[in-house]
């Protein structure tokens, strides 16, 4: 039953905002309809009742697709992070002012339960259906809402993820068919008996699909423009919630899957993980936007993620499942900062800042703690996740976690700089009239920093939740 609420209520909430004129109004609907799937979200991770966790109907029997939904551990934390990222990003940037607001709002409710359906599906073809529902919203909100750029950034955007989505299609449809029931349930694609040349050539429909969406060198050219161009509440719905679609996918549907492809390939894709680290922790140094350079330093959070992933070891795996979380509110945290800062002083380029901890020392203090929580400092939920990826990498492979291990020292030589440049030094002319930032970012970035500290200082409910997804993931892996 959780399951099924969790999409409607953002459906129906959505269609309904679209019909809504006044700002006001449609904002209030929208935030009252996310704070409701949020309430959800939370009973459902903190239920265990099968019953409640799981739900299915028939959908189109003709094809052997049924409306399958199921909720494990790792769904139930994506579920929350999704849940949680839609309200801070509303509540953050509330006092935006957006044209025919009640598209916007409803735009983003159907973008929301698009990704809850990719997380909660237990049926191919219903998982594709929710992978193009979420991407449909947020082209028209980039497109539409977007910067001065935004129609080369969103078509860009939009034929990367297409493409993408058009192979995997054809992945799901070539396991459909080898499938002796020709079924689309998911326990039907883990039981397939795949030669390994068969493994192979499906492997890579699948890789490339959920490489785009994460993204993976050198499949990630799409995602700094669109991260710029997009308005800043759909960038942190985006980089919060819909690129950990491509890792969660990874883990659901490819690993398990295609083991021997995986085994024989494992090595090709922590290479380019790798390279996708350093080259965007590389660019991320010499940016001048701050957008791009947030942009930039995901990249890299998010090779590393797909680099553990491939070195198959349960310590490195269940890193990525908490980093999955952890990565989302840490890069919505420095999202909502570049929102406000843009917001007051006109501009997000680091040389045209400074000093802004003279005029916002709230806002100062709590970006601080974001970029400690962005470089992994002991202590901040980010700690734990990276330890345990490098972990997993290096029992894989020595090499390629040593050279991995430069990104942390360039993640704080760039995350680091962009607190010197914009809020110490002396005042330039776009920050000589600034003022202490809104009570409503405030409270949006106390409730993240809440977050960080707690999950920094006890992990342990996170790493629980998912251990046994962990532990069903590796059994496939290691069935060869």
């Amino acid at each position: 039953m959780i399951p099924s609420l969790l999409i409607l209520i953002p459906v129906i909430a959505g269609l309904a905002s679209l019909f809504i004129q006044n700002e006001k109004a449609a904002k209030g609907w929208a935030l009252v309809a996310s704070l409701a799937t949020l309430c959800l979200a939370v009973a459902g991770a903190c239920s265990h009742r099968v019953t409640e966790l799981q739900a299915d109907a028939s959908w189109l029997p003709a094809l052997g697709s049924r409306f399958s939904l199921s909720m494990d551990g790792m769904a139930k934390m994506l579920v929350l992070l999704n849940a949680v990222a839609l309200p801070l990003a509303i509540g953050a940037t509330y006092k935006n002012s957006y044209e025919k607001s009640g598209s916007f709002y409803g735009l983003l409710l159907l973008m929301q339960a698009g990704m809850m359906g990719v997380f909660l599906a237990s049926d191919a073809l219903l998982f594709y259906f929710f992978w193009e529902l979420a991407l449909i919203p947020a082209y028209f909100l980039s497109s539409k809402w977007g910067g001065e750029k935004r129609i080369q950034a969103t078509f860009k955007f939009f034929v990367y993820t297409f493409a993408g989505s058009l192979l995997m299609l054809v992945g799901i449809l070539y396991l459909y068919f080898k499938t002796p029931e020709h079924s689309f349930a998911i326990q039907a694609f883990y039981n397939l008996h795949l030669s390994d040349s068969e493994q192979f050539f499906a492997f890579w429909l699948f890789f490339i699909a959920f490489a785009i969406k994460i993204p993976i060198f050198p499949f990630h050219t799409w995602q700094p423009d669109a991260y710029e161009q997009s308005p800043t509440v759909v960038t942190m719905l985006l980089s919060g919630v819909m690129v950990k679609m491509g890792i969660y996918a990874v883990i659901r549907w490819l690993l398990p899957v295609f083991p021997a492809a995986v085994a024989r390939y494992d090595h090709l894709v922590i290479l380019l993980s790798v390279i996708g680290i350093l080259y965007a922790s590389l660019i991320a140094i010499r940016q001048d936007d701050m957008k791009r350079l947030i942009a930039y330093s995901s990249i890299a959070h998010l090779g590393l993620m797909a680099a553990a992933l491939f070195a198959k070891q349960q310590v490195g795996i269940q890193g990525v499942m908490i980093q999955m979380f952890n990565h989302g509110v840490n890069v919505i945290g420095l999202w909502i900062v570049a929102d406000a800062i843009e917001k007051q002083t006109g501009t997000r380029k680091f040389s045209q800042l400074g000093g802004l901890a003279q005029k916002a020392p709230g806002l100062a203090i709590l970006f601080v703690i974001m970029a400690f929580a962005n470089v992994a400092l002991p202590l901040t939920n980010a700690f734990i996740g990276e330890f345990m990826m490098f972990n997993g990498l290096f029992r894989h492979s020595i090499w390629m976690a040593a050279i991995a291990c430069i990104s942390i020292i360039l993640a704080a030589v760039y995350t680091l700089g962009m607190v010197q440049k914009v809020f110490y030094g002396n005042t330039a002319p776009a920050t000589d009239h600034s003022v202490d930032s809104s009570l409503n970012i405030k409270l949006m970035l106390a409730i993240l920093v809440i977050i960080i500290i707690a999950l920094g200082v006890y992990p342990q409910p996170m790493l629980q939740l998912t251990n046994d997804t962990v532990n069903a993931v590796l059994a496939k892996i290691h069935s060869i």
